[in-house]
């Protein structure tokens, strides 16, 4: 799908405040709110737009303590990558998971309580996992920059 300037910039809107009406966004594109609801179904048809989701403050939940876990497995096999990836996606501590290149084959983004919490879900959970040949965990000190959103 090739996006317009006004579907970028109807998307720039969206990803700022995605609970923005129909007839707000309108008054900001100037454009009929049918034709603003037209380009958001579209978008969404297309996948363009994936899902719409709450951004939660993690102090207020529990969950600001940060960690960035460097994972790297015993061997490159299909199976042990496969069983990983398998195994990683059942543990809801895991907020976000890539597979790298480099020196390490993962990174984990993991949210927890504390660093007692997340001792105990390396332990419990984490090096449970089959095929892991080391971890190396990186703290948060301070959040510089954190965004959703993609420029478009």
């Amino acid at each position: 799908m090739r996006l317009d300037t006004i579907d970028k910039k109807l998307i720039n809107l969206l990803q700022n405040d995605s609970k923005q009406t129909t007839k707000q966004l309108s008054l900001q594109l100037n454009l009929s709110v049918t034709a603003v609801y037209e380009r958001v179904k579209k978008l969404e048809k297309e996948n363009v737009i994936k899902q719409y989701v709450a951004i939660i403050n993690k102090n207020k939940v529990g969950k600001s303590f940060l960690v960035f876990c460097h994972i790297k497995l015993t061997q490159h096999s299909k199976e042990y990558v496969t069983n990983f990836e398998k195994d990683v996606l059942k543990l809801p501590e895991v907020a976000e998971c890539f597979h790298v290149s480099g020196d390490y084959d993962y990174i984990l983004k993991i949210y927890v309580e504390d660093m007692e919490s997340y001792r105990d879900f390396m332990i419990t959970k984490l090096t449970a996992i089959k095929h892991i040949g080391s971890t190396h965990s990186i703290f948060m000190i301070g959040e510089v920059k954190n965004s959703t959103a993609i420029t478009i």
